[in-house]
């Protein structure tokens, strides 16, 4: 057992040291955006996610520059190669296009907000039909639930970020909000009072079952198919380590937030 630990620590050490001789010297420069608690400037490590981003690109010897921008602006001039990658994006047929996608950074679990004093239930997309929905311009969410908004099938509400969606929904202005958990736990915690937090619930049955996400890199820049295969390196190594998992530990739903746990949950 320790003579396994010992060849594959070894040879991850290796891989990141082919890696690390290859990489740029001056930093990546990735576009970002706001997204709490996983790509924030409030945080000094800057988001759970670009915490992971940042650390998987370190040990293939690259190191990073985060910029912060509106998101579909971010997309848009990575697409043009103004960036040299952006983080971090669910998997959508248009983000396919034009961009090299990465390994999964990191899994999101979406669930679907409604207040506690309205009979809000669903098990299929089409159940969604008689509600107001709060949603936001630049996010996936899933096909299904995007396809029923492109065919005007939804009474959909266009809302310009988490925070807002949520406070239209404690004033009854919408019905229901699809947000990420863990997104929803730190703006509960940081900026809703104890009673408009209590008036929340989460939906038993998870929105999406798997929701994964990625670095995108533009393919219209020549090294970007050797930076994602150093990433996805990195990103292996990580894993390997364990210190992934320390730093995917840190996105919790605090106790206080008893609106998104115990027996109305998913999870």
């Amino acid at each position: 057992m320790v003579r396994l630990c010992f060849v594959l620590a070894t040879s991850l050490a290796l891989s990141v040291g082919f890696h690390r001789s290859a990489a740029d010297n001056q930093p990546l420069r990735i576009a970002t955006g706001e997204l709490p608690p996983y790509a924030t400037q409030s945080r000094d490590d800057q988001g759970i996610a670009l915490s992971i981003v940042r650390r998987a690109f370190e040990l293939s010897g690259y190191s990073v520059r985060y910029t912060f921008l509106p998101w579909s602006r971010a997309l848009r001039e990575t697409r043009q190669g103004k960036w040299d990658g952006t983080a971090y994006w669910g998997r959508a047929p248009e983000r396919e296009a034009g961009f090299l996608l990465s390994d999964t950074v990191i899994e999101e679990e979406w669930v679907f907000l409604h207040r506690r004093d309205v009979d809000f239930d669903w098990h299929t997309l089409d159940d969604l039909k008689p509600w107001r929905i709060a949603m936001i311009q630049d996010y996936s969410y899933n096909a299904g639930l995007k396809a029923m908004v492109a065919a005007g099938e939804l009474h959909i509400d266009p809302t310009p970020d988490d925070l807002a969606a949520l406070r239209k929904l404690i004033r009854r202005r919408v019905d229901v909000v699809p947000i990420e958990r863990y997104v929803a736990c730190d703006l509960i915690s940081r900026y809703l009072n104890a009673a408009d937090a209590a008036v929340l619930k989460a939906h038993r049955r998870p929105m999406t079952l798997q929701f994964t996400t990625h670095l995108l890199l533009p393919t219209v820049l020549p090294k970007s198919e050797t930076r994602r295969e150093a990433f996805d390196n990195g990103l292996k190594a990580l894993r390997a380590s364990g210190e992934y998992a320390r730093l995917r530990a840190v996105v919790t739903c605090p106790a206080l937030n008893k609106s998104l746990q115990g027996k109305d949950t998913a999870r």
